[in-house]
């Protein structure tokens, strides 16, 4: 396979010095020679997790792991959440660079840049799997389950997004074959399986404890139960009971869903602000990718997420002192929610104009409701315009104790990549899946449970697509939403669901089906005659 990847091998020159704590978290950004320097297994393991989190050798600013596209733009979680959240009804991006219009219109192709560089990113991700387990599998058994479990998770991406793709479980220079969708689910679901004793028990932890950002058997769990839920759509076969299975061990797991908040944040609010790896929220973040505005720093993590919404003469987010942002000094004016987001908080109609986020969760009777409204309108009819559309104000470096972040710019909030409170909704929809299509009494209050957390009020059933717009209220902005849409039948094909600018449409139109999966890149096709492109493409 011939990407634009560079420095594959020798995988020394791509290893930075890193103390094995917390696997990115104590990142120190200096390269090792590799004319000097082997690589020894915890940094060959470090660096496997740290391209999750970082965009290549010497922080944000530094050398990427894939060519072909802006060092800034290319970071693992930047373009995973891009694809999932730029496609769909949660999140509007008002910049014209190339390939966000792609994403926010429905209309990628094969030459999309930032699916190719996602593409060539998780293939990266892959290979340092691939180095370890060849190099350093009988190094230490917990580790090695750890790398197959972060592998595993990389397929997962290529099967949700692409289907039938390139399968490589060894460092080589021959050509890959091209694996069929099954055989990929097949694969992640006897990894995560054969890996699952292997793995340290599930306990909650947080930023103090050496396995906080590294996976435990409930991560395999919960990638287990994501990997059944969709089953249907990946292989044909639905897998409703192992989904709830699955949910149901994370559910009953030592972590613990978040619910008291401290002084004005809300429990809800605390998962995604810049201690939720020292507060009470970190015992439902079951797998974080870590972060530190001093030692680990990228465009593409948690100051995406926080920065990407943000106007900062217009949004104060601080509870007590109008003078703060969001906890940091950076504000981009890219994304907003769409309406129908906002909607699912106001069905009504009727969400609150010219307020913060306090005033809209008070208005919508919802924690979750995180929208900031301050001289702006619900709709996106000039899509170059920021304040065309709500902006959301949920991800935050913010303190609880009030202290400042390491950095004025980089955050120190931990990306919560995985949360207990997943499981719940996978638990909910199974069920209800197995049941005819209504929540049955313990889905009911399971999703209650989330609901009583956010202080909105139970409900007495639920629908599968009331279920949906679950999914949608309590993990917007998180990187699930185009795979929940395609599960639902609501993304591609003839569906009757619509949102604002689906399709490239301002009141939406439907595409076609075929976009429920991704073109593999032109290039990957020309330089590999194995590979057969995805219909429609």
């Amino acid at each position: 396979m011939k990407t634009s990847i560079k420095h594959i091998i020798p995988v020394a020159a791509l290893l930075l010095v890193m103390g094995f704590t917390s696997c990115t978290k104590d990142l120190d950004v200096t390269p090792i020679d590799p004319n000097y320097v082997e690589p020894t297994p915890e940094q060959l393991y470090n660096k496997c997790f740290a391209t999750m989190a970082t965009a290549g050798n010497d922080a944000a600013d530094g050398d990427s792991d894939v060519d072909g596209i802006d060092g800034g733009t290319s970071g693992y979680f930047r373009q995973m959440w891009n694809e999932q959240e730029l496609t769909t009804d949660e999140v509007f991006c008002a910049w014209g660079d190339e390939g966000i219009s792609g994403f926010c219109y429905n209309t990628y192709d094969a030459s999309h840049p930032m699916l190719r560089g996602f593409y060539y990113r998780l293939y990266v991700a892959i290979t340092f799997c691939n180095q370890y387990l060849q190099e350093y599998s009988s190094y230490n058994p917990q580790m090695t389950a750890e790398i197959r479990w972060l592998r595993a998770f990389h397929y997962y991406q290529l099967v949700d997004g692409w289907g039938s793709v390139p399968f490589v479980t060894s460092i080589s220079s021959e050509k890959p074959q091209q694996a069929s969708r099954n055989e990929i689910y097949s694969f992640i679901e006897s990894e995560l399986l054969d890996i699952e004793s292997q793995l340290a028990d599930a306990k909650a932890k947080n930023s103090s404890d050496s396995m906080w950002g590294r996976p435990d058997r409930a991560a395999a769990w919960l990638l287990l139960a994501r990997l059944y839920l969709n089953a249907e759509v990946y292989t044909g076969t639905a897998q409703w009971a192992k989904a709830a299975e699955y949910a149901n061990k994370v559910m009953n797991s030592a972590y613990q869903l978040n619910t008291k908040g401290v002084g004005a944040w809300t429990a809800y609010r605390m998962l995604f602000m810049g201690d939720n790896g020292e507060t009470s929220a970190a015992n439902e973040i079951i797998f974080p990718l870590l972060q530190d505005g001093k030692r680990t720093t990228s465009w593409g993590c948690a100051l995406y997420l926080i920065a990407a919404p943000w106007k900062n003469n217009i949004m104060f987010e601080h509870p007590t002192d109008l003078t703060q942002t969001n906890g940091t000094t950076a504000g981009w004016e890219g994304h907003r929610a769409r309406p129908e987001l906002v909607k699912k908080f106001f069905p009504n109609g009727d969400a609150p104009t010219d307020v913060r986020s306090y005033d809209m969760v008070t208005a919508a009777g919802d924690d979750r409701a995180l929208f900031n409204s301050v001289q702006r309108i619900l709709d996106i009819d000039d899509v170059s315009v920021f304040e065309n559309g709500f902006g959301y104000t949920k991800f935050t470096n913010f303190k609880t104790d009030g202290s400042a972040g390491h950095d004025p710019q980089h955050p120190d909030m931990d990306v919560p990549l995985m949360r207990k409170a997943e499981a719940y909704l996978i638990y909910a929809e199974a069920t209800a899946r197995q049941g005819g299509g209504n929540a049955t009494s313990d889905g009911v209050t399971a999703l209650n449970t989330l609901r009583t957390r956010a202080h909105a009020s139970a409900k007495s059933s639920f629908t599968l697509n009331e279920i949906c717009d679950e999914w949608s209220r309590e993990f917007y902005a998180e990187g699930l939403r185009r795979t929940t849409l395609i599960r639902f039948g609501k993304f591609g094909g003839n569906t009757d669901y619509q949102w604002q600018w689906k399709g490239g449409s301002h009141d939406g139109r439907n595409f076609a089906a075929t976009r429920n999966l991704f073109p593999i890149p032109t290039t990957d096709l020309v330089a590999n005659e194995n590979l057969t492109q995805n219909p429609g493409y």
